[in-house]
């Protein structure tokens, strides 16, 4: 769900992506399922499973021909009915037992064309006995009636869980291990099938599953409107999808390939924004990859409060619904990297699948170049290779210490292989073999990959010989290093000006230590020399622990250049001299070139280096470079920079805009106030000025004060600024807002986002911890409680342990010891954990007893007060 979303609880990362004020964290979550190395991917896409040790795809049974599913949703129970037809053929020896993964489902009745003498289930799965054992080669089917209130794998949005009426519907999510929770299956990608989904809903209800629409009617014994789809093309279990509701559709063409983008009702009026490129994508992807779209539509659907960015379902996307954008916000968010990155999916991953979860990247890696190569298609190279630049830099060159290859079976949950192996770096592999084989001779090899494995699982070295046949090259030492080792190389590269020699002396080192898990690289190392007569380039083998070269040059260098056309995965020292930096910082033909200059530049804080950044700035043809040097200024962060950015703030591309205004609010400048303030207002991009607001956060002012009472009475696109407000008023820590901000919640419960209540109820508790009493924000946050959505109640449970209330340990104690979902149990247990570290809480016994003392103090105390006066009296009358 990618970058830096390593937070704690599921709950953490649906905040993190959809409050956090970073854009560029939210764009990384849009971006299939990407979440990093965080416990919770785990939780999120995959099952724990039995045993340690190394993970391989289980041995098949049988080979399943067809799967049939005839669904019948109840969206008042949100329970499920089903009936599962599978056709299967036993493989190798003659089945006496047919054993599929079945989790939590009742099962109500099993019949087949063998007869079934018994069955029997747990809560992981269901086993079916036959009378006779099947022969090897014969054609049989089971049909098994059963039902669910699943847990996972088939989710409802409808009102009674705090959805608009109008906006109801379920879907499924197969990914990793999922389906089985709803209908019994072979859970597992070395298993395809044809499919068909028969779906059962009132009639005003849209059903959109995999392959074509072949039926639709209305029941006339039910009232129910019968839908039927059919997937005639073998595909992997998890790829099934269902999604029925109330749903708007868009249509466009690409050539001859129908393509529908469905969204909840409330969404319409945006919808367009988000669906501008799909036919440019399919037309380029078609192209680029060289074989047709090998389906026969492609639909796109929203899901609210999906739990991803994307779900690359055979012909039927599931998406966020928060990939919808007003087009107020401009550039700064767009839909084409997540379309371009799901349809991707259709040729790498449905088309051609990983056969076990090691090989992931075999998905996930093409995937997510394919966005880059579309990118270059859109925006130009520089574009293309910019986003390289951000994985590499924000995502894999952070990892020094994982010793985790790319292909690993050594995870206890398939959902630990979503994280930066699988995506960028993978994508990194595909782009360095790119370069070394040429943009042609890559496409020849990508197009046979695909033709000679279609409608198949695979493992990479199905990749593998592909390239090593059609280029005959060997790419054992390549793939060893890159996809079967860990990490990336760490390089220190020198160079000096030998004047009398007229040589360029280059030396280059591998720094990184080299083990088992990771080796020393070899890799064709390449320099540029500009200088005022042109550019020399020279390539070299780089093998060894610490090489040198010299190079015969007709003048001395301006700019000595490491890898210019970017296609190498490194992390990289070349210290340079300012004269250089500048010389490179001003070369346009040379984008990637510029952002290293900026790199070196922004740990020094000379004038002339605030200087050359302003221009950048100010002047560069690319967004990304003038992106990156509003960063630096920041990162230099003295008053000089803080102007420098203050004159750039007119900027004509939003996504820099956003970029100068973010690094404005990393300054604290009080006497600026009011003209921040003043730009809140002044500012027409919703996202601008939500990122303005959260910047004030820092400051006590009444500017701000009437600002912030303002926008929670706002009534924007999502409510993007009320979200906004509550981010400014959370970072205050003023209890002066609790009381204004419990009536928010309480009055427009109905307008927030399902994140964004979360967060209110948050802030609510951390603005109000230090009261002496909470007893109205205790009640508030225990009402929530009962909000059927997840992210709700987890808020609502980590809420109450920041509130520090002990009156809440009981409930908070139910919670953590009978939570119907883990999530909610381990945010009740934390919660528990932060109320006792800051308030340690007696139990309810000792409390009962202290009181008891107390009582007894008292007594004591009438006590020795009575006998006192009797002894006085005494005294008195001896006398």
């Amino acid at each position: 769900m990618t970058h830096r979303l390593f937070v704690l609880g599921v709950f953490s990362i649906f905040l993190a992506v959809f409050s956090t004020p970073s854009a560029h964290a939210a764009e990384e979550y849009r971006v299939c399922r990407y979440c990093g190395d965080s416990h919770d991917a785990r939780g999120m896409f995959g099952v724990d499973l039995e045993g340690d040790g190394r993970r391989y795809a289980p041995i098949r049974q049988v080979d399943v021909l067809h799967i049939k599913l005839d669904v019948t949703p109840d969206f008042t129970q949100r329970t499920v009915e089903c009936v599962t037809t599978i056709k299967f053929v036993p493989l190798r020896q003659p089945l006496r037992e047919l054993k599929l993964d079945a989790m939590e489902l009742t099962i109500d009745r099993v019949r087949g064309s063998a007869e079934i003498s018994d069955f029997a289930t747990t809560k992981k799965e269901l086993t079916i006995a036959f009378a006779e054992p099947i022969p090897v080669g014969e054609e049989a089917f089971v049909e098994i009636a059963h039902h669910s209130q699943p847990t996972g794998g088939f989710y409802f949005r409808t009102p009674e869980m705090g959805y608009p009426a109008d906006d109801i519907h379920c879907w499924t999510q197969g990914e990793s291990h999922f389906a089985r929770q709803w209908f019994p299956c072979f859970d597992y990608p070395n298993e395809r099938s044809t499919t068909e989904v028969i779906c059962r809903v009132p009639p005003t209800m849209t059903v959109v599953s995999n392959g074509r629409q072949i039926g639709d009617e209305v029941d006339a014994e039910s009232g129910l409107r019968v839908v039927h789809w059919l997937h005639d093309k073998p595909h992997v279990n998890y790829l099934i999808c269902l999604v029925a509701g109330n749903l708007e559709k868009l249509e466009k063409m690409s050539g001859d390939v129908p393509l529908g983008f469905y969204t909840q009702p409330s969404w319409k009026e945006h919808a367009e924004n988000s669906f501008a490129d799909t036919a440019d994508i399919m037309d380029f992807f078609q192209k680029e990859i060289g074989v047709p779209y090998p389906w026969p539509k492609y639909d796109q659907v929203t899901i609210a409060d999906f739990m991803a960015g994307g779900m690359e379902n055979t012909t039927i996307t599931t998406l966020t619904d928060g990939t919808i954008h007003a087009a107020e916000t401009e550039n700064v968010k767009t839909s084409h990297g997540l379309d371009a990155h799901e349809m991707a999916h259709q040729w790498f991953g449905d088309y051609v699948t990983c056969v076990d979860w090691s090989h992931l990247w075999l998905n996930e890696g093409f995937a997510t170049y394919y966005t880059h190569l579309y990118e270059g298609k859109k925006s130009g190279r520089d574009a293309m290779l910019y986003g390289l630049y951000r994985d590499a830099t924000g995502r894999i060159l952070t990892q020094t210490s994982d010793k985790k290859p790319i292909v690993w079976n050594q995870y206890k949950n398939s959902g630990q292989q979503f994280d930066y192996r699988a995506y960028p770096k993978g994508s990194w592999v595909l782009h360095m073999l790119r370069n070394q084989l040429g943009e042609d001779l890559f496409r020849e090899c990508v197009k046979t990959y695909l033709e000679r494995n279609a409608l198949s699982s695979v493992a990479t070295p199905a990749l593998q010989s592909t390239i090593e046949e059609v280029s005959g090259r060997s790419f054992d030492q390549f793939f060893d290093q890159w996809v079967y080792h860990a990490r990336f190389p760490d390089l220190k590269i020198t160079y000096r000006w030998l004047p009398h020699e007229k040589l360029a002396h280059l030396t280059l080192e591998q720094t990184h230590e080299t083990n088992d898990a990771v080796l020393l690289y070899a890799f064709p190392a390449t320099f540029r020399f500009d200088s005022k007569s042109g550019s020399v380039s020279r390539t070299f083998r780089a093998d060894g622990k610490k090489q040198e070269w010299f190079v015969p040059l007709d003048e001395k260098p301006q700019v000595v250049r490491f890898d210019p056309d970017y296609a190498l995965l490194a992390r990289v020292t070349f210290e340079k001299p300012n004269e250089m930096l500048f010389a490179q910082l001003k070369n346009q033909d040379y984008m990637v070139g510029r952002l290293w200059a900026i790199e070196q530049l922004e740990k020094k804080k000379s004038d002339d280096v605030v200087e050359a950044l302003t221009t950048a700035l100010q002047t560069d043809s690319f967004y990304g470079v003038r992106k990156e040097a509003t960063q630096a200024l920041q990162k230099i962060h003295n008053d000089k920079a803080f102007d420098a950015l203050l004159a750039s703030t007119e900027q004509s591309d939003a996504r820099v805009r956003l970029e100068v205004i973010e690094a404005l609010g990393r300054f604290y400048r009080p006497t600026r106030v009011n003209d921040f303030v003043e730009m809140v207002r002044s500012e027409s991009n919703p996202a601008i000025q939500a990122a303005l607001v959260r910047s004030l956060g820092k400051y006590h002012d009444e500017a701000v004060d009437g600002l912030l009472l303002e926008l929670l009475k706002s009534n924007t696109f999502r409510n993007e600024l009320l979200g906004a407000a509550i981010e400014a008023i959370n970072a205050r820590r003023d209890a002066s807002m609790a009381s204004v901000l419990m009536e928010t919640i309480e009055t427009r419960r109905g307008d927030f986002t399902t994140s964004g209540l979360a967060s209110a109820l948050t802030t609510l508790a951390r603005i109000s911890e230090d009261q002496d009493d909470t007893a109205a924000q205790r009640k508030l946050l225990l009402a929530q409680l009962s909000d059927l959505r997840s992210p709700v109640r987890q808020g609502a449970l980590q809420a109450l342990g920041l509130l520090g209330d002990v009156e809440a340990l009981s409930v908070l104690e139910t919670f953590a010891a009978s939570a119907a979902e883990k999530e909610s149990e381990a945010a009740a247990k934390k919660a528990i954990e932060e109320l006792r570290a800051e308030k340690p809480a007696a139990p309810r016994e000792l409390s009962e007893l202290r009181k008891l003392i107390d009582a007894l103090k008292k007594q004591n105390e009438k006590l020795i007060e009575d006998v006192n006066t009797l002894k006085k009296k005494v005294e008195a009358k001896a006398k």
